[in-house]
């Protein structure tokens, strides 16, 4: 198929569909859901945040695919990530937020380095390797990052609740003999479980109920269909490994601060978030 040329939207056409969210607005006013501050808060900050993004790609592509310049948007946006994740869980501890820029930077950058060395194989003109092209490694590490910060974040929010509100048998565990790991494993099970649920659902429904974004991005912008359904098949695999691996990380890191060497628990260092 003939790539087509893509079609531009001006700032008034965005404005209309931005204009949109009134729908939202209003029917949170009507059922009092008190959400429009929220609402507008959410709608300006996805403008203002879209628009910095692409205005810094742009300055980016035009910087002649310098290493070091990649490298550096790479890492503050894994450690966004990191932050991002930890800010939505309830029950926290101390040195959460270090086990969650560590499990997203580990498991994000391993499965970016999976698509970008063995999979897609990015080359320069010269024949060699070019990890650093912007428009294809910021791409992939973006979309493996999202979806690998919800698994962590609600691996993370599920651990802490299990332990709190199961802190008895735990304890009772321990009590009768049981080692650390197998009085916290029915907790890191879950947290697991349930941070790879949302996964699994997708991958269920993907291309059935609607089409992934990179796939309709890529549509749009005139590849052949086929082309882009092979690349949004390797990303939701990316996706699947990246939030599996993330998630045990975060997980077992998390274990080892909640529990001593000698098989103690230690509920004292879960604090609920507002508490």
């Amino acid at each position: 198929m003939q790539n087509q040329e893509y079609i531009r939207l001006d700032y008034w056409q965005v404005a209309v569909a931005a204009s949109l969210v009134v729908i939202s607005g209003a029917i949170s006013l009507a059922l009092r859901l008190g959400l429009e501050r929220r609402l507008l808060v959410a709608s300006v900050r996805t403008v203002v945040q879209l628009l910095l993004i692409g205005l810094v790609l742009r300055w980016i592509f035009l910087q002649g695919r310098q290493w070091y310049v990649v490298l550096a948007l790479l890492a503050a946006m894994t450690l966004i990530a990191g932050i991002a994740a930890a800010r939505r869980v309830e029950w926290r501890y101390q040195g959460m937020w270090l086990d969650s820029i560590v499990s997203i930077w580990a498991s994000s950058w391993l499965m970016a380095a999976v698509a970008v060395f063995g999979v897609v194989q990015i080359q320069g003109g010269d024949g060699h390797s070019s990890w650093y092209n912007p428009r294809y490694t910021i791409p992939l590490l973006s979309m493996i990052l999202g979806n690998t910060l919800s698994g962590i974040s609600l691996g993370l929010d599920r651990l802490g609740s299990e332990l709190a509100s199961k802190r008895d048998q735990v304890e009772t565990l321990l009590a009768l003999g049981a080692t650390r790991w197998e009085a916290a494993q029915p907790a890191i099970r879950q947290s697991i479980r349930t941070a790879m649920i949302p996964t699994i659902n997708t991958m269920m429904v993907v291309g059935l109920v609607s089409l992934p974004g990179m796939m309709t991005g890529q549509i749009l912008a005139g590849m052949d269909p086929e082309d882009a359904a092979k690349y949004q098949i390797v990303i939701m695999f990316l996706i699947a490994a990246g939030a599996a691996l993330g998630t045990v990380g975060v997980a077992l890191l998390g274990y080892r601060r909640l529990f001593t060497a000698d098989h103690q628990f230690l509920p004292g260092r879960l604090v609920k978030n507002g508490a």
